[in-house]
């Protein structure tokens, strides 16, 4: 009990040393909470490039919002979006050029980076829109992949794992 009495005490003393020295080091916390007007106009549209090593499918093209599967999970993008640069998972890049107007394709991974003037550039290592992908040729390859799974060579191994991953993804974008 006494050792919660001085936790207490220390947590009291240290909240009150912070409340004395934080406004005149912070510049006071009100004048931290006042909003002022932007110094340059809001971006109304978002911008596009979205290319593959041998295709591009968008070149600065203004659209509504952009959906990608991001290594940390999905994302979508609109305009004024914050800045952000990830590696994309294999998965559906959704491209809404409209509220309803979709395009998807599937990419086996890449990168995306969001700017602050709202351009948006999706570089993938391979994407193809869904519509070409294939069900059949998608579950070959991962009963392939799944048959190399348990292979002493650890390269084959891991190369057999992404290509699970990449395989099991085609087959979720097309259900």
């Amino acid at each position: 009990q006494s050792c919660n009495t001085s936790a207490r005490r220390l947590t009291r003393m240290a909240l009150r040393a912070f409340s004395r020295v934080a406004p005149r080091a912070v510049g006071g916390f009100r004048a931290a909470a006042v909003r002022t007007y932007a110094d340059e106009a809001v971006a109304s549209e978002m911008k596009l490039s979205f290319t593959s090593a041998t295709t591009a499918f968008y070149n600065d093209t203004v659209v509504h919002q952009v959906n990608v599967p991001g290594l940390t999970g999905d994302m979508g993008v609109l305009a004024n979006h914050v800045p952000v640069l990830t590696c994309l998972a294999p998965g559906v890049v959704s491209v809404l050029k409209t509220p309803t107007d979709i395009e998807d394709f599937f990419v086996s991974s890449g990168t995306i980076s969001v700017n602050s003037d709202s351009t948006v550039h999706i570089v993938a290592e391979e994407a193809v829109p869904v519509s070409d992908l294939d069900v059949s040729a998608a579950r070959a390859g991962l009963d392939a992949a799944n048959a190399k799974l348990n292979s002493a060579d650890p390269l084959e191994k891991a190369a057999a794992e992404i290509s699970v991953e990449v395989h099991t993804a085609m087959l979720k974008a097309l259900e």
